[in-house]
């Protein structure tokens, strides 16, 4: 009889231990998706003044606005991934024009902006393979025995990757503005 105890007490101590483990893993999934919502506030602040240098220098820029305006206001209501994905699509078009107008560069007020924003897009890199690493650490106990049993008990779930769509978004992005046409090379 004492072995029996012993042996259900053994098993009651894995389960929560186990348990304990994945709603950690799950919470560092959170903190790690909270940490790219942080750098994308910061960024979505930064960018009126980026917008703002920009405009004075080419025309191109009013769809460009538009749609950061809009997708910005998206991310910001549902915080969806695919939304913050194209957002930083757009916003890479937006510098793309930039480089093309060498006296925009030349301006002091967005060249630091552009220092300011190339630090926080590192940082939101970073913060976005931190969020995967964390969400693969939790993926893995999910999936693998015999956590995943104790997973199902208590309905811990799978967390989805943050992806880039297509392999497009990640090429260089090349600007015609005579044709106000955007190409991906």
């Amino acid at each position: 009889m004492k072995i029996i105890l012993i042996i259900i007490a053994l098993i009651i101590i894995y389960i929560l231990i186990t348990y304990n483990l994945l709603v950690k893993k799950r919470i560092r999934v959170q903190q790690a998706k909270s940490g790219i919502d942080i750098y994308l506030k910061q960024r979505f602040d930064l960018i009126p003044n980026l917008v703002e240098c920009v405009k004075g220098y080419c025309e191109y820029e009013k769809d460009t606005i538009t749609q950061i305006a809009k997708l910005r206001t998206q991310y910001t209501q549902n915080k969806d991934l695919e939304t913050g994905a194209e957002l930083n699509k757009t916003i890479n078009n937006l510098i793309a024009v930039a480089e093309n107008y060498p006296e925009l560069k030349a301006n002091e007020q967005f060249t630091m902006l552009e220092k300011s924003l190339t630090k926080i897009e590192s940082q939101l890199q970073a913060s976005r393979r931190l969020y995967n690493g964390e969400v693969t650490a939790l993926n893995i106990s999910v999936d693998t025995f015999p956590s995943n049993l104790i997973a199902k008990i208590f309905h811990i779930k799978k967390e989805k990757l943050f992806e880039l769509e297509s392999s497009n978004e990640a090429k260089n992005i090349n600007i015609n503005i005579t044709d106000e046409e955007n190409t991906n090379e």
